[in-house]
Order: C-alpha cells, then sequence, then structure tokens
C-alpha cells in the first residue's frame, strides 16, 4: 500500500483539499495536510477556458510538474484523462505519474461505462503506482440510477477509490459503502453531513473540489468592495512576506516589493 493510499485507510477519512497553483498548495501543505489534490474547474478558469470540455490537458500536466516534486502528496483532477482512447489516457497518467503525482481522479460525465472502464484498466497498465479515483456523475447530473452498476464496473477495472459527488444523504452513502470493496470519497457540500458524521458513515476521503477556489474569489471581491466603501477589508489576509516565502527554493530573483 502507498503512503497515499493509506491516508484512505486511516482512523478518520482523509480530508483533501484543492489546490489551484503553487502558492495555495503550498499553504495548505503548511496548514499540516498531508495531501494535496487539483480542481479542474480552477485549472481551466485560470486558463480562460470551459471546465470538463477536456481542453486542459497541458495546463494539467504544467501545473503537476510545478508541484510534483513538493513535500506533499499530490493528487491530480483529470476530468475525463482529456481523451476517450484509453491509451491515449493511460499516457498522460504515466507522465503524472512520472513528475510526481500519487493520485489522479478520472470522471465518467456519464458516458458508456465500459469505456471508462476502459480507462482505469489503461491507466493501472501504465502506471500501477499511480492511485485512481473513479467518479460517476451519477449524482452530480443526475439522479444517482445506475451508480452501484457503474462503480462496481470501475472496480473490476482495477479502481483504488470511487468518487461520487453529489452524494449528500446519510442513508445513500451508508449503503453504498457496504456495498463497496474500495474507499468511498464524497464532495464536502454545507448542506450535507459534516466531517465528523461522514466518518461515522464510512466515507474514506472527503473532497473540497473547488470550494476554496470560489471561496477566494469571494474573498477577493469582498475585500474590494470594502475598501471601495472606505472600510477596512475583513478576515486573513497574508502578508506579502509570508506569500512570497511559498516561493519554490532557487527561484528567488525579485527584489522589489509590490
Amino acid at each position: 500500500m502507498t503512503p497515499f493510499a493509506a491516508l484512505h485507510h486511516a482512523p478518520a477519512p482523509l480530508l483533501l483539499p484543492n489546490a489551484w497553483d503553487h502558492a495555495s498548495a503550498s499553504a495548505l501543505a503548511a496548514a499540516g495536510f498531508p495531501a494535496v489534490g487539483t480542481t479542474s474547474l480552477a485549472v481551466a478558469a485560470a486558463a480562460g477556458l470551459p471546465d470538463g470540455a477536456a481542453a486542459t490537458r497541458e495546463e494539467t500536466l504544467r501545473l503537476a510538474l510545478t508541484l510534483g516534486s513538493a513535500p506533499f502528496l499530490l493528487s491530480v483532477d483529470a476530468e475525463g484523462g482529456f481523451s476517450e482512447d484509453p491509451d491515449e489516457v493511460g499516457e498522460f497518467a504515466r507522465q503524472l505519474f512520472a513528475v510526481g503525482a500519487v493520485g489522479v481522479n478520472l470522471e465518467d460525465g456519464l458516458g458508456p461505462v465500459d469505456r471508462h472502464a476502459a480507462k482505469i484498466a489503461a491507466v493501472k497498465r501504465a502506471a500501477p503506482g499511480l492511485f485512481v479515483n473513479a467518479r460517476t456523475d451519477t449524482y452530480w447530473s443526475g439522479d444517482g440510477s445506475g451508480t452501484r452498476a457503474r462503480l462496481d464496473a470501475y472496480q473490476e477495472a482495477g479502481a483504488d477509490g470511487v468518487f461520487v459527488p453529489g452524494l449528500t444523504d446519510p442513508r445513500e452513502i451508508a449503503a453504498l459503502v457496504r456495498h463497496l470493496d474500495v474507499p468511498l470519497n464524497v464532495l464536502y457540500s454545507p448542506a450535507g453531513p459534516g466531517p465528523a458524521r461522514l466518518t461515522g458513515l464510512g466515507v474514506r476521503r472527503v473532497s473540497l473540489g473547488s470550494l476554496l477556489y470560489r471561496r477566494a474569489l469571494g474573498a477577493a471581491l469582498e475585500a474590494l468592495d470594502d475598501v471601495r466603501r472606505g472600510r477596512a477589508p475583513h478576515g486573513t489576509t497574508p502578508t506579502y512576506a509570508e506569500v512570497d516565502a511559498l516561493a519554490r527554493t532557487g527561484t528567488r530573483t525579485r527584489t522589489r516589493q509590490d
């Protein structure tokens, strides 16, 4: 079992915050999180591209290259693998693993079950040590029907864990945990069960998805409004020096303070 896989079998679920660049990932790791994920929405938004449209392959790989050698475990949100060809998805996963990623999220987008299962199998052949978190969008984009059949196929294909964003009903979560042979990952929802309740339900991983990125954008707009209205911005604001200290070793060439 890899160190990242082991985090899915600890007494408490793995709470996985999702970063969007070097600074956010480093700040999350400094806050004590042993593993950090990426969020495809933020990667796409930063590049001015749509999320979930297989448009950010190079941006995702570039971010993995930036973060893969950092002193924390990195899991990468790769949408659907940026291809419908399982071998191409496997090759992309191999590249992620080569630059230091230890996990990958692959979403089915409610596409054909056999195609997604083939992608999972291809990833496990190309990068056996990469933790594959197989996501189904049955609750995110549908009414939940077909969830078990999809997850059964993904487990059979070699998925190390499964991810069901949008699933928040405690009874359905508990029933799914009992059904599965691999760890269940859910997406944190302010309207759903909190971490303590999810622990009791048997969830092994709780992801924050794009929440932190969206909150950061919201905080920026709130701060701007405070300044415009003549108020001091409220909330936590890291100093210039604290943010600058997040720079990677050997990259400090600037002296300007702004």
